[in-house]
């Protein structure tokens, strides 16, 4: 029987570059922020080691799907003879910079560490995570995050209780054609985790986005009028923190046609979580 587990979104409540690395990779500092609103990824063990996915996900190549990738990545660094059938359903809007294929990989990888008795620690899966995006990891690590480096060096931090409104246009924002554009700015100056607090920093990403996705910048504008509105990640989607989850909705109701948009509450902790070890495991991944 397939048993179904959320992989939830996530927020960029800021987003700093702060520098670049030899290799091209951008460094940058965040924090994420989960959501109780998410993907739905159904999972049954096989027997017979295939790994197979049950439905297919509309401009997801089997090829490039990000859970069936974890699974299998997880299968070959285990040598678990053991396989899946995964179905995910999609509520998060793709390419739209609330970590939708991350999360459901990172959900592939905390599950099957449970369903397969794998025993990995939390480390061991988030240097697997970190192989298949570098956003997986902070799904791995399962609560709120200051995130540094590439998006990998992650710090708990403790967030206030908080609503939002999430609205998404109804495009697809390209992320590396964002990063490689020169008009970004890299140096932005580096901050200590102390220095967070509510309406902190802002979002690189954010000028360049707007400026060649002016759907992007018209949501951002609407938002703006019911507080201080950012984007997500490199977008589309941008998001305000509202007093309750009855504004929040009320919000979502009266958005521009043309756009997603969805209401919810910050999570603090990954509904995953504790399927992974904070110790290594019995059974090394390397």
């Amino acid at each position: 029987m397939l048993q179904a587990f959320l992989a939830p979104a996530k927020l960029n409540l800021f987003l700093h570059v702060v520098g670049r690395r030899d290799d091209g990779y951008h460094l940058l500092q965040s924090v994420f922020r989960f959501l109780n609103y998410g993907d739905t990824v159904e999972i049954e063990v096989r027997q017979d080691g295939e790994i197979r996915r049950l439905n297919h996900v509309e401009g997801v190549p089997e090829a490039i799907d990000l859970a069936i990738r974890a699974a299998q990545l997880l299968k070959q660094t285990t040598g678990c003879t053991l396989g899946a059938d995964i179905q995910v359903t999609k509520h998060i809007p793709m390419g739209g910079g609330l970590g939708g294929g991350s999360s459901d990989a990172a959900t592939v990888l905390l599950a099957l560490n449970r369903l397969w008795g794998l025993n990995l620690s939390r480390q061991q899966l988030i240097d697997l995570g970190l192989q298949l995006g570098a956003d997986v990891p902070v799904f791995v690590f399962g609560e709120s995050a200051w995130a540094e480096g590439i998006g990998e060096k992650l710090q708990p931090i403790k967030l206030e209780p908080a609503c939002y409104a999430v609205l998404t246009p109804n495009i697809h924002v390209s992320t590396p054609a964002i990063f490689s554009k020169k008009e970004l700015t890299r140096d932005t100056r580096l901050a200590k985790i102390a220095a967070f607090s509510k309406g902190y920093g802002h979002n690189d990403l954010e000028p360049v986005v707007c400026s060649m996705y002016p759907e992007v910048a018209a949501a951002l504008d609407w938002l703006k009028q019911f507080g201080d509105a950012r984007m997500s990640g490199s977008g589309a989607s941008v998001f305000v923190e509202l007093p309750s989850m009855e504004a929040a909705n009320k919000v979502v109701a009266e958005k521009p046609s043309g756009m997603r948009g969805f209401a919810a509450q910050g999570l603090d902790i990954h509904p995953l979580r504790e399927n992974a070890n904070e110790q290594l495991g019995s059974r090394q991944a390397g």
